[in-house]
Parts: C-alpha cells; sequence; structure tokens
C-alpha cells in the first residue's frame, strides 16, 4: 500500500537572538508557520526489516539523510517499547520542491513526516508529544513540524507555544545560493542581546529577523534579492536563508510581483497556514 504524505515549508515570520548559551546554541525567540507547499514523501510499508529510501539524495549518505535516520529511530524506539514486529520496514520516495540550504525547514519537515506517517502507518501508538522529543534528537526544527500547529518559540527552538498568527500568502524566492547554517551563527557580527519579549508584544510590533544583516552583507545575491521584494512589499529573510519572503494580503497581489521578477530569481506563491497540510492529511487517514 503507497501512501502519500505532504512535507511541508515553513517561515520564520520573526527570528530573534536573545543570548548564547555556554554550550554554544543560541537563545531565540521566533514565529513558526506553515505553507501549503512543499515536498511530498511516497511511503510503503512492508515487510522487510529494512527502511530504504527509494531515490538517495546526492551527496548525502544514508547515514546521514534525515529521512533514513527518522524513520530508523522510530523504528527502534518502537521495537524497544514492543510495540512493533521486527520485519516491519518501508519504503521512502520523495519529490524534493524545497532548496537545501534555504532556511524553508525542508530537511527538519521531511523527519517529522517520516516520525508522524511511520507511527500512524505502523501502529506503533507514539503520542505527538513523544514523536516530538525523538524528532529533537534530529534536528531543533523537527518539533514543530510534528507538533503542527503554528507556534511561537523559545529555548533553542524547542520550546512551543501555539499561536494564530494571520494567515497571509507569500511570495517565497531563492537567490541560487545556499547558506550554511553554523556560518551564520558563529559570525562575530551577529546580533546576540536582543531583549527578550513577550508573545503578546512581538506579535503587535514590526516583525525582523536578527540574522538577516549578517547574510545580507555577506551573500550579496540575498541583498540584492531582499531590496528587489521591498520595493513591492514588507520582505525579509526566513532562518538562516537563503530564501527570502514578501507577504502579501492576497494570491493575485503575489503573484503579479513573481510575474515581474528578473530572470535570476526563483520563487513561488504560497499560502501561509496555521495547522500543518501534514496533519490535515493525517485526520483524513
Amino acid at each position: 500500500m503507497i501512501t502519500t504524505w505532504p512535507s511541508p515549508a515553513k517561515l520564520n515570520l520573526f527570528l530573534y537572538i536573545t543570548g548564547r548559551r555556554d554550550d554554544g546554541y543560541h537563545q531565540l525567540q521566533t514565529l513558526f508557520q506553515f505553507l501549503d507547499y512543499g515536498d511530498t514523501l511516497t511511503i510503503t510499508p512492508n515487510q522487510s526489516g529494512q527502511i530504504r529510501l527509494l531515490a538517495p539524495v546526492e551527496g548525502v549518505a544514508d547515514e546521514e539523510n534525515l529521512i533514513i535516520r527518522a524513520a530508523r529511530l522510530l523504528r527502534t524506539q518502537a521495537l524497544a517499547r514492543g510495540s512493533l514486529s521486527p520485519e516491519a520496514g518501508a519504503e521512502i520516495g520523495i519529490d524534493k520542491r524545497l532548496p537545501m540550504g534555504g532556511g524553508l525547514g525542508g530537511g527538519s519537515s521531511n523527519a517529522a513526516t517520516v516520525l508522524v506517517a511511520l507511527n500512524h502507518l505502523w501502529q506503533s501508538g507514539f503520542t505527538l508529544d513523544e514523536l516530538a522529543r525523538f524528532g529533537l534528537r534530529l534536528g531543533a526544527d523537527v518539533p514543530v513540524f510534528v507538533a503542527g500547529h503554528a507556534a511561537f518559540a523559545e529555548g533553542v527552538g524547542e520550546q512551543l507555544q501555539a499561536v494564530e498568527p494571520a494567515e497571509k500568502w507569500y511570495l517565497v524566492a531563492h537567490p541560487g545560493v545556499s547558506v550554511p547554517t553554523p556560518l551564520v551563527f558563529n559570525h562575530p557580527d551577529l546580533k546576540r542581546d536582543t531583549p527578550k519579549r513577550s508573545i503578546a508584544l512581538l506579535l503587535n510590533t514590526p516583525f525582523s529577523n536578527d540574522c538577516e544583516a549578517v547574510v545580507r552583507k555577506r551573500f550579496r545575491e540575498v541583498d540584492e534579492l531582499v531590496s528587489w521584494l521591498l520595493e513591492y512589499a514588507p520582505s525579509r529573510l526566513t532562518g538562516t536563508g537563503a530564501c527570502v519572503f514578501a507577504e502579501f494580503d492576497t494570491e493575485s497581489a503575489a503573484r503579479q510581483v513573481l510575474e515581474l521578477a528578473p530572470k535570476w530569481l526563483r520563487g513561488f506563491v504560497a499560502r501561509g497556514v496555521n495547522v500543518s497540510p501534514l496533519h490535515r492529511t493525517l485526520s483524513g487517514h
């Protein structure tokens, strides 16, 4: 039985860095919202006892691939709890639309979709909270995709509070470069002292991203993209980049600007949604 599952993109509608811990990780305040756009996973449960990715990602070993790691982690936990047969396995295919290193959470979303979908297909019986704890071992952004609701996040991104930001339309654009997250977080010029504020205050303050200045300074392509989009709508970096998004009240307004885009810009239009497309699919199964 082949099943199809969405693996949506996310945007950081704002991202502030409020400090740095002794272990080097940064303390954040950020607002996550999903997009009705992303990758698609096809998952076929079987009795092979193996996890197989049908189309390996070029340059990424299976042991490093978040899809494989998530499936193996869930399988190990379910076997340890006695809620899964040792013969249980799966084949996983992916239709990849989200750029790597774009700040849209593609890898984390893939991992979360695998955890949620295989937990359902294998009937492993784990709660979303348990799956989110597994996901945190794979990456700081995985839990928000598992939880499946727009969220205000603190700590290193793992302390989540469900919120209901406006569901705007977005033009999301990629400048054709990849921004390595460690480069941004290790940069000496990164702003790390934004005061902590309440979610109520933050939602009523113009949104911004503390990573944007460093990324625009270091990557000319990102700077050009932000400058171009700002002529048409409020625009900013998502995550540590490289993708930039501009917000609109209507789909047609976003598409009109996309049609004016210079040839070097690669982009798409999508709706911001507070309930993840993954969870809409799960509720229909």
